[in-house]
């Protein structure tokens, strides 16, 4: 591709205009200024180019060059990328930190990975092995949590050529010439991938498996698939960012790829500080061994934003392909909506509802749309998923803005975080009357493989008593909840016990920051086993504040901290406990029935 070289008529915050661009190509990388700012070309007119500068735009004048790089914008792909902090287009923060200090100094560059460490490359072919498309033909022990798998680029298939012995290489070596029809294609440790393009796949795989994340209101009530795609909008200080720090710590997925899209620069240090002091639960290391960070602040400029986005699902689509679970968290894609009504601001682009570009809707699918459960190519039976969890900030927590709105529209899986909840202490603060997820039948057969056959029906029953008591709570904010019938009476106290004792959950508790499938539905069985006694009691007569005895209900409000993932045999002595209160409660009642007879 020839580059081509431009100059700037015309300067509007971070979008530049450049004449005399014939031959330049949309989403080109170019070099704009003195500085060599790196942009991308978003619109093409004649020889007019307008591109959007990922970088601070004060001091470029009218008249300076802008270099084409006849490259589109591309992320590198290879080993390197666990554990390492990137910003919005893939420069390493820790690498231009150490050539420029803690102010980044505009202009400067970096590779995105290490071309002169080297690494223990495991060779899986031989020499004259036909080789397809997506086949791992090296392994690189990356961190002691991720192996990662070298493949053949995509759309190249053949005979592998001077093939590479195992053992120590850097990754732009190398490893073996793919010959296909008369081409010769070079396979090395890394492959470069255009950030707008999504990862070819073989086939999309209906969900069929839950993504466990051991937080009960999700797993129970609102549950997201391995490959689905979910959103936690709430309002500033409903713990947006604490929900998906527990996703990303306790989520059954092998990387964790973390956006900081737009947020404020002292939520994102305390990320960057808390990430690597955090550890894995499945090892005992440090998390960062299997996650990747990307982080670009609120005070950084709003074209790397967008770009941000892409680049994180990107990473993600290529650990996809190796066939690993991936889980991306984006911090938050309201941010990323302000930087597009910004930048279409800038080009002068007609708005559509608060300001945002018509095609916000088209943005939001095409981010959300690359989730999913794949086959991967180059194996038959292997598969791979990536999860997507975006937090969304609706200003002043109101739901029915564009940003919420357009996202409802692409994703399966609604977290309503709730300002009350949030403001009583009560964590994770997510509605259980405005959440929602429509991957509960699709995930009913692996819940009774997996767990037990009476689990989704458990959990019905126990929304359904939450959202009874949402209609009793009406009637006793009007006149209190005295007039209520005993057997309405007994409905608020069992939803006060789900909501404290069961939906209630601690990310610093040692025993309950996770939550096993197991101990959920032993927790839901018992609580709701406990209403079903209770109301058969009240319906022949027995006073509710017998049933309602102190120390069962303080059993029950305390199961998810005393009883622990691995002991699980203790829900048998709850049970039995609760069982003798109610027998003898039972019998005392039968005896009074036969004492008023007699009499």
């Amino acid at each position: 591709m020839n580059k081509k070289t431009g100059k700037i008529y015309m300067i509007n915050g971070p979008v530049v205009k450049a004449k005399e661009m014939t031959g330049a190509m949309m989403h080109e990388v170019v070099k704009v200024g003195k500085l060599k700012l790196t942009g991308e070309v978003i619109v093409l007119e004649g020889d007019t180019a307008t591109i959007q500068v990922y970088e601070e735009t004060s001091g470029l004048k009218p008249g300076e060059p802008v270099e084409g790089t006849g490259e589109l914008l591309s992320v590198v792909l290879g080993p390197g990328l666990i554990g390492s902090v990137f910003d919005g287009i893939q420069r390493p923060l820790e690498v231009l930190r150490t050539k420029s200090g803690d102010f980044l100094q505009r202009g400067i560059t970096a590779e995105s990975l290490d071309f002169e460490k080297q690494w223990d490359v495991e060779v899986l072919v031989n020499e004259n092995d036909e080789v397809k498309e997506g086949q791992i033909v090296a392994k690189v022990k990356e961190t002691s949590a991720v192996e990662h798998r070298i493949m053949v680029p995509p759309n190249i298939s053949g005979k592998a050529t001077k093939v590479k012995k195992s053992g120590k290489y850097t990754i732009d070596t190398v490893l073996m010439i793919v010959k296909s029809e008369g081409e010769e294609h070079e396979v090395k440790l890394y492959q470069r991938w255009p950030v707008r393009v999504s990862r070819p796949y073989k086939e999309r795989l209906a969900p069929s498996e839950p993504l466990v994340t051991g937080q009960r209101v999700i797993d129970t009530f609102f549950p997201i698939s391995k490959g689905g795609a979910a959103a936690i909008p709430g309002g500033f200080g409903t713990g947006k960012t604490v929900t998906q720090h527990q996703l990303a710590k306790w989520a059954d997925t092998d990387i964790v790829l973390y956006i900081g899209c737009g947020e404020r620069g002292n939520e994102m240090t305390e990320v960057l500080e808390e990430f690597p002091k955090l550890m894995d639960p499945r090892s005992g290391k440090p998390l960062m061994e299997r996650t990747i960070l990307i982080a670009n602040t609120s005070n950084m400029p709003v074209s790397a934003r967008e770009a941000s986005i892409y680049t994180g699902v990107t990473i993600a689509e290529y650990f996809r392909d190796m066939g690993y679970n991936v889980a991306l968290m984006a911090d938050s894609t309201s941010r990323w909506a302000e930087a597009l009504r910004e930048i279409s601001g800038r080009l002068e682009e007609m708005p559509a509802e608060e300001g945002f570009p018509p095609y916000l809707s088209s943005r939001i699918s095409e981010f959300y749309e690359r989730a999913g459960k794949v086959k991967i190519l180059g194996s038959e039976d292997k598969n791979g998923s990536i999860s997507i969890i975006g937090a969304v900030s609706p200003p002043g927590g109101d739901f029915s803005e564009p940003v919420t709105t357009a996202t409802k529209r692409f994703i399966r899986c609604f977290w309503a975080l709730d300002k009350s909840l949030a403001n009583a202490r009560h964590y994770p603060s997510i509605s259980w009357l405005d959440s929602y997820s429509e991957y509960t039948v699709e995930l009913v057969d692996w819940l009774s493989q997996n767990v037990n056959a009476d689990f989704p029906k458990l959990s019905k029953r126990a929304m359904s008593l939450l959202s009874e008591d949402s209609n009793l709570q009406q009637i006793i904010k009007l006149v209190g909840e005295d007039v209520l019938p005993d057997d309405q009476k007994l409905i608020v106290r069992v939803a006060n016990i789900l909501k404290v004792g069961y939906l209630q959950q601690s990310a610093f508790s040692d025993v309950d920051a996770f939550c096993d499938m197991h101990k959920q539905y032993e927790m839901l069985r018992i609580i709701l086993m406990y209403y079903d006694r209770a109301d058969n009691l009240i319906s022949k007569g027995v006073a509710i504040s017998e049933v309602l005895e102190e120390k069962i209900v303080n059993t029950l409000m305390r199961m998810k901290e005393n009883v622990s993932n691995d002991k699980l045999d203790q829900f048998k002595k709850i049970e039995q406990t609760i069982g003798n209160f109610f027998d003898s409660l039972d019998e005392k009642y039968e005896k009074v029935k036969e004492v008023d007879k007699s009499s």
